[in-house]
């Protein structure tokens, strides 16, 4: 293919590249047969993005990518960089060699993340838990409250669950029973681990507790 038929090519993929993508992608093709790579652009889409034009030069990222001289590198793919007005670019460089081996052609695609990057910021602060606040204060989450029964079934009982005999234990699970323990999602787990027993073993305690009451 000669270098007029490669660079048609990728204009038309540029184009068609932007259609697809919309406003907030640049597509633009290199033509790297020229005597002066800071005008090796030829054809631009959606330029304004990064405010280059037909005879400008490379961005950072298709710079980078090119080894001194002739040589090329490994194709860039997703490079982050930021442009003079701040925006925040995920760009791409592809390499088109001539027969010989020697970079001929490229096309370098850009997306404009910059409001993705705002709407993952907004999105993540609207989404992080917060503590609810009452006006005794925050209220605490249902994992501490488990964990603050727990404990009160071992104070009421009066001994380490190391020492603990099976009607301790029966009485310790009536208090978390009629706290509402067992209501918290997977209480059961976190319950039979501290008091080292089956769940078997635990829903039995709870038949007992509720017949002892």
């Amino acid at each position: 293919m000669s270098q007029a038929s490669t660079l048609h090519f990728l204009e038309e993929l540029a184009r068609s590249l932007v259609r697809q993508f919309g406003p907030r992608c640049e597509a633009a093709v290199h033509d790297l047969t020229v005597p002066d790579r800071c005008r090796s652009i030829a054809a631009i889409e959606n330029g304004q993005i990064s405010g280059r034009a037909v005879g400008d030069g490379p961005s950072p990222l298709m710079l980078e990518a090119l080894r001194g001289g002739r040589g090329p590198r490994e194709d860039h793919v997703c490079g982050l960089r930021r442009t003079r007005d701040g925006k925040m670019l995920k760009s791409s460089v592809c390499f088109y060699r001539d027969e010989a081996g020697a970079p001929a052609a490229a096309l370098e695609i850009s997306y404009d993340i910059s409001l993705l990057l705002s709407m993952e910021e907004d999105l993540r602060q609207f989404t992080a838990p917060q503590p609810l606040q009452t006006p005794e204060g925050p209220v605490r989450s249902v994992n501490v409250l488990l964990d603050e029964l727990i404990e009160e079934s071992v104070r009421r009982v009066g001994r380490p669950v190391a020492l603990m005999s099976k009607d301790d234990k029966v009485e310790a699970v009536r208090f978390l029973e009629q706290s509402g323990a067992f209501l918290i999602t997977k209480s059961s787990e976190k319950i039979c681990k501290f008091f080292h027993v089956s769940k078997y073993t635990l829903y039995n305690y709870i038949d007992e507790a509720k017949e002892g009451r």
